[in-house]
């Protein structure tokens, strides 16, 4: 496995070429992101493609046969090559193969960019192409993990943490019910006319809070104390999933997703999920957030 390392001033970022997954992000020799304590969550920041959350019993139908898909899809469990590299930037590839084509019957090409975007920013493009010859269902999203307390924090509490919006707004979310699946059933208000959302191991208790249209597309997860934290910038994306492991974890998930986990109503043919992005062959989609170090 090779890890290429970004550097843009005190800014630097390195990125596993297993899975594409960004393993580190520091400013100032701070660390930012989770280090994947594998007795908590073994993972930093990986990448989801081509569906977000689970399908029912993992398994679907589609145009082109059985979709046979674990959590979160198979993107994160290959080695993705090194296409583009510079200083700052750095482009992984995967495209399909006889072992994707089993689990996921498409042909597809995926790349992933980083790219270190200001003197605290990062930025991660998703670029998927129909490489094949039949229209491509599929969803993409991110999942990087932020330390909290962030550096700059040290004493501080998880309680002290909030996510911080452009106004004041309010969003039902679903809850994740037996299967992994969405289910609207037992969904909650979670914020109500207000412009900021306390962060609290509780909020987690039923696994990821996903919230939709969220305004601006814009969030701060940061300490009510110290100010320090990160912000996220996710236009074209219209989900963002908000977790934390059970028990007294200590880091937040933002997770920007194009689609989410299979509801509970819908039936399970793949091309049916709900928002799920279908390209005609040749067709590409690139979408980008971008992480804040603050």
């Amino acid at each position: 496995m090779s890890v290429v390392t970004l550097k843009n001033g005190e800014l630097t970022a390195a990125i596993d070429a297993m899975g594409a997954q960004l393993t580190s992000l520091a400013l100032g020799g701070k660390e930012y992101l989770w280090q994947a304590d594998p007795a908590v969550w073994g993972k930093h920041a990986p990448i989801l493609f081509p569906i977000v959350g689970s399908i029912r019993d993992g398994k679907a139908e589609s145009a082109q046969g059985e979709v046979t898909l674990g959590r979160h899809g198979l993107a994160r469990d290959y080695e993705h090559a090194v296409v583009a590299q510079s200083e700052g930037s750095v482009t992984f590839e995967l495209t399909d193969s006889e072992e994707t084509r089993s689990a996921y019957p498409y042909a597809f090409k995926l790349n992933m960019t980083y790219e270190l975007t200001g003197p605290a920013s990062l930025t991660q493009t998703f670029r998927v192409e129909n490489a094949g010859d039949v229209d491509l269902p599929f969803s993409v999203g991110g999942h990087p993990a932020f330390n909290v307390p962030a550096p700059g924090g040290e004493g501080e509490a998880f309680d002290d943490y909030e996510l911080a919006f452009t106004k004041p707004w309010s969003c039902v979310a679903p809850k994740i019910c037996d299967g992994g699946l969405l289910t609207y059933r037992t969904a909650e208000m979670v914020i109500d006319r207000s412009d900021v959302l306390p962060i609290t191991h509780e909020l987690f208790a039923a696994d990821a809070v996903m919230l939709s249209e969220v305004p601006d597309d814009t969030l701060t997860l940061r300490s009510r104390v110290s100010g320090h934290g990160v912000k996220i910038d996710f236009p074209g994306f219209k989900y963002i999933g908000i977790w934390s492991a059970e028990g007294d974890a200590p880091f937040v998930a933002l997770e920007p997703w194009t689609g989410h986990a299979t509801l509970d109503t819908e039936d399970n043919v793949f091309e049916h999920k709900r928002n799920i992005t279908i390209l005609a062959p040749g067709e590409v989609d690139e979408r980008s957030f971008t992480v804040t170090l603050l």
